[in-house]
């Protein structure tokens, strides 16, 4: 379990920052123009990189690409899951003409349902995609002079030198 702690704090920042970004834009009224949703991109891309890199501090030269890559999803899949929530709280409850607002021209064939169902798939795609992008920054490197050095002596053995 303790392998989870640092993805789930992180995942509640991240989540937390999703929500205060997007109550901060639903004061000026501008929650309801997709565009401004692509920021949440960069929040989610902020708090994945800061998780995976916490985890290589964390693990030292023990670090492996799945540790960066599960730390990675877990705090994307939590964090999206509760901004999901969020978000069903507050189009069904909260302002509950949200939703027609959002959809605009759509508004007959979209129901809460379904535009949760788009954000949750939006927020594990975005997590997948950035986790995969962060660990190629992260990911260790085989391009070492021991690295080098092996292979060198290993095609030296196949070749029978």
């Amino acid at each position: 379990m303790s392998k989870f702690i640092l993805p789930i704090r992180f995942a509640i920042a991240i989540s937390g920052s999703l929500i205060a970004y997007f109550l901060i834009i639903a004061l000026f009224g501008w929650h309801t123009n997709p565009l401004f949703s692509l920021f949440n991109g960069v929040i989610t891309g902020f708090g994945l990189y800061e998780v995976v890199k916490y985890t290589k501090i964390k693990k030292g030269d023990a670090f492996q690409y799945g540790d960066g890559f599960s730390a990675g999803l877990v705090a994307g899949f939590v964090a999206t899951l509760i901004f999901t929530l969020f978000f069903g709280i507050y189009a069904g409850n909260l302002a509950p003409d949200f939703l027609e607002n959002l959809v605009g021209p759509w508004s007959g064939t979209a129901s809460l349902g379904v535009t949760l169902f788009t954000v949750a798939i939006g927020g594990f795609a975005t997590t997948i995609v950035i986790t995969l992008s962060l660990m190629q920054l992260f990911k260790p490197s085989w391009n070492t002079e021991g690295t080098k050095r092996v292979l060198k002596e290993r095609g030296d053995a196949i070749k029978g030198n």
